[in-house]
């Protein structure tokens, strides 16, 4: 059993966490949050009282971190008594907080995979340049490390294994769909931190088929889906975290994700793109100044917490799983739909944040309880899912099934 919780990050998917963990308080501890900048760990705290989320009466406490550094991450861990460390920071400190859970023996619980600022969509796959590489490490000492715990990478893989060990004897294809119908109203934003945002789709898109890596351009191959709730949607397919350890762990199985763009946000990226202004390479100012032309997009472009409050409409994301069962093709398409208003009605973040943040407190749970306490490192298709799936019904991300018997809750 291991209880008290470090997050890391106070951005809006930051927000979220600290909400269910402090719906969760009687089974998760005390609850402290790390940032460089303390005021935004307190603003967190203040929207958690507003709502009196807080399940029992506890420790919700704030502190200033750099956490690049893994002495003062692993000082902090001790000093707050923390066993749980869930990441929702940026990708550039996974390695360093992965390295302080070590060093203090906490469990791990991140949403996507380490990058380092000067490269983007390295030589696949992704997961071995980094966090794979501490596998035997975290298998030595007995550290629960979870990779990739948002929603993708996280619940659609969950959704993979569920689908693959309940409907079919062996898999031949997964489609990832990932379809954002709500609107923010701005003329231009991005649902998460732009830099990063930008970065997964400038560099080469990698998806696994025929058993080997396929490369392909951005916004080169679009499909269009039909979908439950949100309707037919075109997505195109694009490089993601998930696709690197689906594909390790079902090889013999095509792996794609693909994710919705509208035509405005394909003619804005690909303006900025055009002009050099998604470069993560610093350039030299007129007046001598030298600047990331990235950064500075991100410094022009609205902070994605402040959508949050006019945002409407619904996202839909799943998973198309094709195998076989019996000698016969089969298809199902497992999947969840979450509502923009009504996230931030409950947590004050929009349905972009709500999706990411929900699933690393589930596996918190779960971790807590002794469930995924698995004394190494996994990804999230390595874990058994029914239990994972429970808790996001639980907390406010249900999981649907739709295939030829209809569509219905995932444990109907």
């Amino acid at each position: 059993m291991k209880k008290n919780v470090l997050i890391i990050g106070a951005g809006g998917v930051a927000q979220v966490v600290a909400h269910k963990c402090a719906q969760n308080n009687d089974l998760l501890g005390d609850i402290h949050i790390a940032s460089r900048t303390v005021s935004k760990c307190d603003a967190i705290i203040a929207s958690v009282h507003e709502k009196s989320a807080m399940k029992v009466d506890g420790v919700l406490q704030g502190h200033a971190l750099d956490a690049l550094d893994v002495d003062a991450t692993s000082a902090l861990i001790r000093d707050t008594g923390s066993q749980i460390v869930i990441n929702v920071g940026s990708p550039f400190v996974n390695m360093s907080v992965l390295d302080a859970c070590i060093a203090t023996g906490a469990a791990y619980i991140d949403t996507a995979i380490h990058e380092e600022p000067g490269k983007i969509c390295e030589t696949p796959p992704w997961y071995g340049n980094y966090e794979w590489k501490k596998r035997e490490i975290c298998a030595e000492k007995g550290i629960t490390a979870i990779l990739g715990a948002g929603f993708d990478p996280g619940v659609v893989n969950a959704y993979a294994r569920y689908a693959i060990d309940t409907f079919m004897d062996t898999v031949t294809a997964i489609d990832i769909v990932d379809i954002n119908a709500g609107s923010h109203g701005k003329y231009f934003a991005t649902n998460f931190d732009p830099e990063i945002n930008f970065r997964e789709f400038t560099g080469t898109v990698y998806s696994w088929q025929s058993g080997a890596w396929q490369e392909n351009e951005m916004f080169e191959v679009g499909h269009d889906w039909d979908l439950p709730v949100v309707g037919t949607q075109r997505a195109y397919l694009s490089g993601h975290d998930e696709v690197h350890s689906l594909s390790a762990n079902y090889p013999d199985a095509d792996v794609r994700f693909w994710m919705g763009f509208g035509a405005h946000y394909i003619n804005v990226f690909t303006v900025l793109k055009n002009l050099g202004l998604l470069s993560e390479q610093p350039v030299t100012t007129a007046e001598g100044l030298e600047v990331v032309p990235l950064k500075v997009v991100k410094a022009c472009l609205p902070d994605p917490a402040s959508l949050a409050p006019n945002y409407t409409g619904k996202t839909c994301i799943g998973d198309f799983v094709k195998g076989i069962k019996n000698g016969q093709p089969v298809e199902v398409f497992v999947y969840n739909v979450a509502d923009h208003a009504e996230a931030y009605a409950e947590v004050g973040s929009q349905g972009i944040s709500y999706t990411a943040g929900v699933p690393p407190v589930a596996a918190a749970l779960l971790v807590a309880d002794g469930t995924w306490d698995a004394n190494a490192m996994k990804n999230m298709e390595e874990l058994p899912p029914a239990p994972f799936l429970t808790q996001l019904d639980r907390l406010g991300l249900p999981t649907r099934v739709k295939d030829e018997n209809g569509d219905r809750p995932w444990n109907a």
